[in-house]
C-alpha cells in the first residue's frame, strides 16, 4: 500500500475515533446533568456538532453511547493478552493484558470516572455492560486455556478469568471515587492481593 494512502486511512481512523469518543463525552455529560431520560441522540449529535444520522453510524443507541466500546475494549485486550510471552503465570498475563486499557482509561480519568457515576446512577445501564463483559470474560476464559493447554471448560481458566477481573472491578471502582489513587497503582495493588492469596490482613 502506498505511504500516502495508508496516511490518508491513518486519518479516517484518527477522525472515527475522534468522532466516536466526542460522541460518547456529549452522552455521558449530559446524561450526568439530566438524567437518562431527559437526554435524546439529537440532543447529544448536537452537541458533539454531529448529525443525528452520525450518531447511528458509531453507535445503535443512546445506552451504547454511555456504556462505551465493549467490543474494542475487548478486542485491545485479548491482543495484548496474546502479546505477553506465554512462559508468564496466567494471572499475571490477564494484569499486563488489563493494563493498556488502564492506562487509556486513565489518560482520560474526567470522561471514565463520569461513566462510571452515570452508570451506576442508573442501573438499567448494567445490563448492556454485563452482556458485554460475559462475551469478554468468556473470549478471555478461551484465551487462557489455550496458554495454559487446558480446555475451556476446566475450573482454572474460568476461575482465574473471574478472580482477574473481580481485580480489575476493585480497582475500578476504588478510582471512580478520584481519591484512592492511580488506577494503575490501585490494579496493581488487587492484583498483588490476589496473587499473595488474600491473607487476611488481622494475621499480618
Amino acid at each position: 500500500m502506498p505511504v500516502d494512502e495508508m496516511t490518508t486511512l491513518g486519518r479516517r481512523d484518527r477522525k472515527k475515533r475522534q468522532t466516536r469518543a466526542a460522541l460518547a463525552a456529549a452522552a455521558l455529560r449530559l446524561v450526568a446533568e439530566r438524567g437518562l431520560d431527559q437526554v435524546t441522540v439529537e440532543e447529544i449529535s448536537e452537541a458533539a456538532d454531529v448529525s443525528a444520522r452520525t450518531f447511528f453510524n458509531y453507535f445503535p443507541t443512546k445506552d451504547d453511547a454511555l456504556v462505551g466500546d465493549s467490543e474494542g475494549d475487548r478486542e485491545r485486550v485479548l491482543r495484548a493478552l496474546a502479546a505477553v510471552p506465554p512462559e508468564q503465570p496466567a494471572l499475571e498475563a490477564l494484569r499486563r493484558a488489563f493494563i493498556e486499557a488502564v492506562e487509556e482509561a486513565q489518560g482520560d480519568a474526567e470522561l471514565w470516572q463520569l461513566r462510571l457515576r452515570v452508570v451506576t446512577q442508573h442501573p438499567v445501564l448494567l445490563g448492556r455492560l454485563v452482556t458485554g463483559n460475559a462475551t469478554t470474560e468468556r473470549a478471555l476464559i478461551e484465551a487462557v486455556a489455550a496458554r495454559t493447554g487446558l480446555s475451556g471448560d476446566e475450573a482454572y481458566p474460568a476461575l482465574v478469568v473471574g478472580v482477574a477481573g473481580a481485580a480489575l472491578r476493585t480497582a475500578m471502582i476504588r478510582w471512580s471515587t478520584g481519591g484512592a489513587g492511580p488506577l494503575t497503582a490501585l490494579l496493581d495493588e488487587a492484583f498483588a492481593a490476589v496473587a499473595a492469596g488474600l491473607p487476611d490482613p488481622r494475621t499480618g
